[in-house]
């Protein structure tokens, strides 16, 4: 008989991540007996799943109690167990401020309005939550060596840890814009760490990134939205 738990974490681990819409990931996150075994089963190796209700794909990563067995040895705290220098955690970072952060914010919101549409509803909070509907436009490379490239070590350390983070799949780089890859939306506690983006010291430098951003995309933006309304009338047409 074959063992569904072991065989979704067997995956997990030898994929990395799954698409949340998987049927095996599925079964566990609407099943609450099979989360239960899951984690169980996780944390008897010292791992927890990684999900977030919004989130497009899902993963495993270090147990919160065993995080100083990994990432606290020598003489300072590790930035990762990816070989990823402390520039490249903080250009990490910012990616997840421009890319997920706004989608997160855009999704929260959709919610909380269809909730407050549907408040008379019985149950309605037991809605499945809308994943993959919200986009951000990706980033521009030039737009993002312009704004951190003094910050973050320059142009061409930039360029190297973009390629990591690519080949890590946090990001998807495609004919010089950064979009957001599978597991960025996993790379950080949104509860623990939006506060501290929007309300630190990254808060302006983002926001100035985030309106350069969008202002080198506006271009572009344009022209997409004259092709969906010529391709619209052509349909009508027909």
């Amino acid at each position: 008989m074959t063992d569904a738990t072991a065989s979704l974490i067997v995956r997990l681990l030898a994929d990395r991540w799954l698409p949340r819409d998987d049927h095996a990931v599925r079964r566990v996150l609407v099943d609450a007996e099979l989360r239960d075994e899951l984690d169980r089963r996780l944390a008897a190796s010292g791992l927890r799943l990684l999900e977030h209700p919004y989130a497009a794909h899902v993963a495993v990563g270090v147990a919160r109690q065993h995080e100083a067995d990994v990432f606290g040895h020598g003489d300072a705290w590790a930035a990762s167990n990816l070989q990823l220098s402390r520039d490249a955690m903080a250009l990490l970072v910012v990616l997840w401020s421009l890319l997920v952060l706004p989608k997160r914010q855009r999704q929260i919101s959709r919610q909380d309005a269809e909730r407050s549409q549907d408040q008379e509803q019985m149950f309605a909070e037991l809605k499945p939550v809308p994943v993959g509907a919200e986009v951000v436009e990706p980033i521009n490379e030039r737009t993002l060596l312009a704004d951190f490239g003094e910050r973050l070590g320059g142009k061409q350390r930039i360029q190297m840890h973009l390629s990591s983070l690519s080949r890590h799949g946090f990001i998807v780089r495609r004919k010089e814009r950064i979009a957001e890859g599978p597991l960025l939306d996993l790379a950080f506690d949104y509860e623990r760490i939006a506060g501290r983006v929007m309300e630190g010291a990254l808060a302006h430098v983002i926001a100035e990134a985030r309106e350069r951003n969008n202002a080198d995309n506006g271009p572009a933006l344009e022209a997409a939205l004259v092709e969906e309304e010529a391709t619209t009338q052509g349909e009508e047409d027909v």
